[in-house]
């Protein structure tokens, strides 16, 4: 059975190679990206089965963009692949990650289109049932 692809799109690298190491324990191909752009070329190129995305890096939050990027891709595979955000970003806005959600600022339905939602730093224990339980989600709707 081929390894399922986990792309961390992550500009800290402390942070990466512990999440490659917690991951490649679990039997996962882990795939790396140390800032947007390159992620977005690597999803393109090796398709991986999930995304496990950082909101703030250097230049402010640029997976916000990440993700708008990859949803309007038109390889509608790429373009759906299932995103994880794993980001201290609640420190910082109030911005809503899920459609359930409503407040002062947004409507109903104007949230960032992923899949899970993780605050840093969050438990090994944590980190490897949300990505299990997004991988399962999307094998049950497979990709375009």
């Amino acid at each position: 059975m081929e390894k399922r692809k986990i792309l961390v799109v992550e500009d800290d690298k402390d942070s990466a190679i512990a999440l490659k190491i917690l991951l490649e324990d679990e039997g996962y191909e882990v795939l790396g990206a140390a800032n947007p752009t390159d992620g977005l070329g690597i999803a393109q190129k090796q398709k991986p089965d999930c995304i496990l995305l950082d909101i703030m890096m250097p230049n402010g939050t640029e997976g916000f963009q990440f993700v708008w990027e990859l949803r309007n891709l038109k390889d509608r595979y790429v373009a759906n692949i299932p995103i994880i955000v794993h980001s201290a970003i609640h420190d910082k806005t109030q911005f809503r990650f899920y459609p359930d959600q409503e407040d002062p600022e947004y409507a109903p339905g104007e949230y960032l289109p992923v899949q899970g939602f993780l605050d840093k730093p969050s438990p090994s224990e944590t980190i490897k049932k949300k990505i299990e339980q997004v991988l399962n989600e999307a094998s049950a709707k497979p990709l375009e």
